[in-house]
């Protein structure tokens, strides 16, 4: 099915580029090969059960330990440490540079409960704690290489996580980047904010 239906466009290719919709018809069969491949091989196993923990614990962790006068502050850093998440993610999936054959939902093809939930609440938690650039970079690096190196490995093993043409080291500068591009950019929001109120009062 899903085979022919891609050398389907490759014969069509000899005549005409593929269509719109004959990629849209390829993406319809990946769906229902995923939700099948879901269906049998993912839901309510332990690695299933387990990322659903995931995506809630780290957030319980966080509101415990979360400076409530900040919230707001450290909400957005969160949400920016997520898009990048995200979209690295994303990246990386559709380039198939890895690969997660367990997932929560099968038509989400990123890992949410890593992108949603456990980098978000790691990063704020940093970001919370070490308020000096340097103390905050240190931070961050011994965060990235435990998450490269510890909890990367772990997914592996686990067999949530398979590595095609990526290694963990490649990781590393990863965590960190998005980290000072995060703190950059919610450090020059509250400055632009403080200098409206100066103005305004």
């Amino acid at each position: 099915m899903f085979g022919s239906s891609i050398e389907r466009v490759r014969l069509q290719g000899a005549i005409h580029l593929p269509t719109f919709e004959d990629v849209q018809n390829v993406r319809r069969q990946l769906l229902e090969v995923s939700r099948q491949y879901w269906t049998s091989h993912t839901v309510f196993t332990w690695q299933w059960w387990l990322l659903i923990a995931l995506s809630l614990l780290p957030w319980f962790i966080w509101w415990k330990f979360v400076d409530k006068k900040r919230v707001i502050e450290l909400s957005l850093y969160g949400a920016m440490i997520a898009m990048i998440s995200v979209l690295l993610d994303t990246i990386g999936t559709n380039a198939m540079f890895w690969g997660y054959p367990r997932q929560p939902l099968w038509f989400i093809y990123f890992l949410w409960p890593a992108d949603f939930a456990m980098l978000p609440v790691g990063h704020m938690l940093t970001y919370q704690y070490f308020s000096k650039w340097k103390t905050f970079i240190f931070a961050e690096i011994v965060f990235a290489v435990v998450a490269s190196f510890l909890i990367e490995p772990l997914f592996s093993w686990s067999g949530m996580y398979i590595l095609y043409s990526w290694k963990y080291i490649y990781s590393t500068p990863l965590y960190v980047l998005k980290a000072i591009i995060g703190r950059l950019v919610v450090q020059r929001l509250l400055q632009v904010q403080r200098d409206l109120g100066r103005k305004g009062a």
